[in-house]
C-alpha cells in the first residue's frame, strides 16, 4: 500500500508539473499572439496614416488645379475641411489629418493641412527679420547667419568653427543652408526653451502634459494654447514659383520690351512705353515703384540729362539689353509727367508682373496664412500693423495679390516697397500630419510629411514618424 501511495503521489506531482508547464506555454503563446496582433495593428495603423497622407496630397493637387482654372491664389479649402479629413473610415480603422491652431485661431484643433509659406524661412531671413522673433537676441541672430554662411569668419557676436570645435563633443557649423529647423538647436545661444517652447516632443500638438501648469514636465502656462516657441514659426522649406494665379509666367518690368508689357491686361501702350523710359532712369526695386511711373515727356535733345540719368543707353546696363533697344527709340524722354499707375490699377496688374528675374521666390511669406507674429518679422511691419493685416483678411477675405496690402489701414507705399519682394499670396509647400487608428484595439500611428507642389507632381521633402 505504501508503494502504491508513493506512486500515486509521484503521479500527482508529475501531473501538477505538467499542468504548470502547459499553463505556462499557453500563457506564453497568448502573449506571443497578443504581441503579434499588436504589431499587426501597428502596421495597419501605419498604413491607415499613409492613406490619409495620400488623400491629403491628392486634395492639395486638385485644389491647386482648381485655383489655376479660376485664377485664384488662395481659397483656404484644404486648411480646414472636416468632411475630408476628420476620422475617415477605411478598412478596419480610420485616419484623420489635423493641425493645432495658433493663438489667433483660439488654439483649437483643425482638420486640414498647414503650409510652410506661413513661416519665416531661417535660410533666407535677414538678421533684422530674425531679430523680431520673440526672445531672439542679436548674438543668436548673428550665430544663425554664421551657421548658414559659407565661411568661418564670425560676425560680431556670432559663432563659427572655432567656437563649436571647443564644445564637448565638438562639431562644425553647417556653413550652408540648414537642412531641418531642429538643426537650430546646435546653434550657439539657441536653447530648447526658445526653440520648442511647451512643445518638447515637437509634435505640434497640445498634449495633456503641455497644458497642466507645473504638475508635470514641461512647465506651461495652462492657457489651453500650445506655445511652440520658434519651432512653430520657422521653416527651411518655403518657396513658391514666380507665376501668377493662373500658373502663367509673370512679365518682368525690369527687362521686357514694350510689346510684351502692353500684352499684360491693364497695361496700355502708353504705360508700357513709360515703364521702359522710367527704368532707363531708375531701377525698379519693387512693384511699388510702378506707382511712381509718370507719363513720358519728350525733352529737347540738346538739353543735358539730369545728374542721375545716364547719357546713353549703354550706361544703364544690367537691366537690359532687351530694354535698351526701346530706350534708344525713346532717347531724350523722361517718365516725369502725371502718374499713370493708380493704386487700383496696381492691384489689377500686380499678380501678372514682377521685378524678380529668378523662377522662384524662396522664403516668400504668404500674407493669406502667416500669423501676426510671423508678419511682424517683415521689414517696416509693426506688431499692430501685422494684426491689422490678419484682421483685414478675416473681414474682407483673402488677398487676391500682394498689392491689396495697400488697402490695410496704416499700410503705406513706403512699407509696401520694402515687403513686396518678400511676400506672396499662395502656398506651394505643405505640412501634412496624419494619424491612423485601428478601431478594435485603438492602436495609433502618426506620420508627418512636408510636400511641395511641382508641375504635374507633388514632391516629398521630409518624412517623420517619431510623433
Amino acid at each position: 500500500m505504501r508503494k502504491r501511495g508513493s506512486i500515486l503521489v509521484g503521479l500527482l506531482w508529475c501531473l501538477a508539473l505538467l499542468s504548470v508547464l502547459v499553463i505556462g506555454l499557453l500563457h506564453s503563446a497568448h502573449l506571443d499572439l497578443r504581441v503579434t496582433k499588436n504589431q499587426g495593428d501597428q502596421i495597419q495603423a501605419h498604413y491607415l496614416a499613409l492613406a490619409g497622407i495620400e488623400k491629403a496630397k491628392a486634395l492639395i493637387y486638385h485644389d491647386a488645379a482648381d485655383r489655376k482654372r479660376s485664377a485664384k491664389n488662395h481659397n483656404g479649402a484644404v486648411y480646414d475641411s472636416a468632411q475630408d479629413f476628420r476620422d475617415v473610415s477605411f478598412g478596419r480603422g480610420q485616419f484623420r489629418v489635423f493641425r493645432q491652431g495658433g493663438r489667433e485661431e483660439g488654439g483649437k484643433l483643425f482638420y486640414g493641412i498647414a503650409d510652410e509659406e506661413s513661416r519665416l524661412n531661417v535660410n533666407r531671413a535677414s538678421a533684422d527679420e530674425l531679430g523680431k522673433l520673440y526672445g531672439m537676441r542679436p548674438e543668436i541672430a548673428a550665430a544663425i547667419l554664421d551657421w548658414r554662411d559659407p565661411d568661418n569668419t564670425p560676425t560680431p557676436g556670432g559663432a563659427e568653427a572655432e567656437y563649436y570645435a571647443s564644445l564637448q563633443p565638438p562639431y562644425l557649423p553647417r556653413n550652408g543652408p540648414l537642412q531641418t529647423t531642429r538643426e537650430m538647436l546646435m546653434i550657439s545661444g539657441v536653447t530648447r526653451e526658445l526653440f520648442l517652447g511647451e512643445d518638447t516632443n515637437q509634435n505640434g500638438l497640445l498634449d495633456p502634459e503641455e497644458d497642466d501648469g507645473r504638475d508635470s514636465l514641461p512647465p506651461d502656462n495652462r492657457d489651453g494654447i500650445l506655445d511652440t516657441g520658434w519651432s512653430g514659426l520657422v521653416t527651411v522649406d518655403s518657396s513658391v514659383l514666380n507665376r501668377n494665379a493662373a500658373g502663367e509666367e509673370r512679365v518682368n518690368i525690369q527687362s521686357s520690351d514694350e510689346k510684351t508689357l502692353a500684352a499684360v491686361r491693364g497695361i496700355s501702350a502708353e504705360l508700357a512705353k513709360a515703364i521702359v523710359v522710367y527704368r532707363g532712369q531708375k531701377e525698379f526695386q519693387s512693384l511699388a515703384d510702378l506707382l511712381d511711373v509718370g507719363a513720358v515727356i519728350q525733352q529737347n535733345p540738346n538739353q543735358p540729362p539730369p545728374a542721375n540719368q545716364p547719357r546713353n543707353a549703354t550706361q544703364s546696363t544690367a537691366r537690359g539689353r532687351a530694354a535698351q533697344s526701346n530706350q534708344g527709340a525713346n532717347s531724350g524722354a523722361q517718365a516725369t509727367g502725371p502718374k499713370l499707375v493708380s493704386q487700383e490699377l496696381l492691384m489689377e496688374i500686380a499678380d501678372d508682373v514682377t521685378t524678380l528675374s529668378q523662377d522662384t521666390q524662396p522664403g516668400a511669406i504668404n500674407i493669406n496664412t502667416a500669423s501676426a507674429e510671423v508678419l511682424a518679422c517683415l521689414p517696416g511691419i509693426s506688431q499692430e500693423l501685422a494684426q491689422a493685416i490678419v484682421a483685414y483678411r478675416r473681414s474682407a477675405g483673402f488677398f487676391p495679390n500682394v498689392a491689396y496690402l495697400l488697402k490695410v489701414d496704416g499700410f503705406t507705399r513706403d512699407i509696401f516697397k520694402q515687403v513686396a519682394p518678400k511676400v506672396c499670396c499662395r502656398s506651394e509647400t505643405f505640412r501634412i500630419l496624419c494619424e491612423g487608428k485601428v478601431n478594435s484595439t485603438g492602436a495609433r500611428k502618426r506620420i508627418q510629411v512636408i510636400v511641395r507642389l511641382k508641375p504635374g507632381d507633388i514632391e516629398t521633402l521630409s518624412w517623420r514618424e517619431d510623433l
